[in-house]
């Protein structure tokens, strides 16, 4: 065994320098401002943290390498300074530097680093451990984007534009804006740790159909019925997982972008949040973060191949067809298929790993979405609050009932996949 299976307690609390969640919010706010899709954040998360990881296991022989439960994952041992160099500075620098090369506007990251090294200036650390953590950064990060660089995300720009099927029960693309489809081609990634995106394909959706008697109707009517008289603590559910990186609203000829969090984004600021209200110690903090990046990337590689196998209508679309021409849902109707929702995927995969590794009586008040304009709210579990992030789609009026229950399982599912995995790779609950 690795690790007890208590927490590793810390007698004071790290301190600011070395906290997670500032150079996750960093990136947060570069994929905000780039309007990254869900899927392609997942895989910049993934890569972000990979560096730190891969620094605190080579630092930590108690931490299991990448490579125990990455099976692709490669690359050299670098030569550590003997002295004056710190791993846990040389990790959080790595997030920023790998952020900074692989984003789109990346560069901006820049100036988060100069803030970065002057908060250590501040906080008295030697110019000489400032230079030797940064180099080390430096030379992981550039090790971790040539790695990211060998699973196919390049060969996406090669595909021909997507074109809608044709077919009543084929998803289309949904107003105000009718945007493109997100990352059709996206099952072409090669998994972190699953060993394929079709190694967890949910059951076929309720078939589709036109009759007011069929199961699908009765579906699309939950969705309807509810909208028409939601309680202010569904719309407040709703508004609070919406997670849309880039909703639509017009005004006469105008039209006016809003940009948000994504979804993986908003799972990452809550497993920055629990290492730190558990005080856990700089390895276990990363660890932590780390397996929920790569549980997201490879969830939605799965949740991705289905979408665009099954291809289904949305609500929006079927509603306003054959129920309500005038409807509209709560929520903006994300543009890419409907089934399984990438909210009930995300959700549960993201809660079966945060609570095999720190358990399952988590009390915690999430304030992720507070720069959007919502309210924090409060869960006693992480499987409290996937819960309520996979039914707020169908509150939110974009996603069918067998598209949440169905999503649930195969987030839980990929999830326990990789937990399988990490276990075989020595890596216990920091706490149960």
């Amino acid at each position: 065994m690795f690790f007890s299976a208590a927490i590793a307690q810390n007698k004071k609390p790290l301190p600011a320098y070395l906290e997670v969640a500032p150079a996750i919010n960093s990136i947060n706010m570069v994929m905000v401002h780039d309007v990254i899709s869900p899927p392609v954040a997942a895989r910049y998360y993934a890569y972000a943290m990979l560096g730190a990881y891969q620094i605190v296991s080579q630092n930590n022989p108690k931490v299991p390498a990448l490579a125990s439960f990455i099976k692709v994952f490669s690359a050299e041992k670098i030569n550590l300074p003997t002295k004056n160099y710190d791993y846990r500075i040389a990790s959080i620098y790595c997030i920023l530097e790998t952020g900074k090369n692989m984003l789109p506007s990346g560069v901006s990251l820049q100036d988060d680093e100069d803030l970065y090294v002057a908060q250590l200036k501040k906080n008295k650390i030697s110019p000489t451990t400032i230079d030797l953590s940064i180099a080390v950064a430096q030379q992981v990060s550039a090790q971790i984007i040539n790695f990211s660089k060998t699973d196919h995300y390049n060969q996406l720009s090669a595909k021909l534009r997507y074109t809608p099927k044709k077919g009543d029960g084929y998803w289309y693309p949904t107003p105000p804006a009718y945007l493109d489809a997100v990352e059709p081609n996206w099952k072409i990634l090669r998994p972190m740790v699953i060993d394929s995106n079709t190694e967890f394909k949910p059951i076929a959706p309720v078939k589709f159909s036109k009759d007011t008697t069929s199961a699908f109707f009765k579906q699309a009517k939950e969705v309807y019925d509810v909208s028409k008289k939601p309680t202010q603590e569904q719309l407040h559910i709703a508004a609070f997982w919406d997670c849309n990186p880039f909703a639509v609203t017009t005004s006469g000829h105008m039209s006016i972008g809003f940009k948000k969090i994504s979804p993986g984004g908003h799972w990452m600021n809550i497993a920055a949040l629990a290492v730190k209200k558990l005080n856990l110690d700089f390895d276990q903090s990363i660890q932590t973060v780390t397996l929920e990046s790569v549980t997201l990337m490879d969830v939605f590689i799965s949740c991705w191949d289905e979408k665009y196998r099954s291809n289904r209508i949305r609500p929006e679309t079927y509603i306003n067809r054959y129920i309500d021409i005038n409807w509209k849902p709560f929520l903006q109707t994300p543009p890419f298929p409907e089934y399984t929702s990438g909210h009930a995927v995300v959700s549960n995969s993201s809660a079966e790993m945060l609570t095999y590794l720190l358990g399952d009586h988590f009390a915690y008040t999430d304030d992720t979405e507070i720069p959007y304009g919502v309210e924090p709210r409060s869960f006693t579990s992480f499987n409290q609050a996937a819960a309520e992030a996979t039914i707020s789609r169908l509150y939110g009026g974009i996603h069918y009932r067998d598209s949440i229950e169905e999503g649930n399982k195969e987030g839980r599912d990929v999830a326990q996949n990789i937990i399988e995995k990490i276990k075989k790779a020595g890596i216990e609950p920091f706490r149960k």
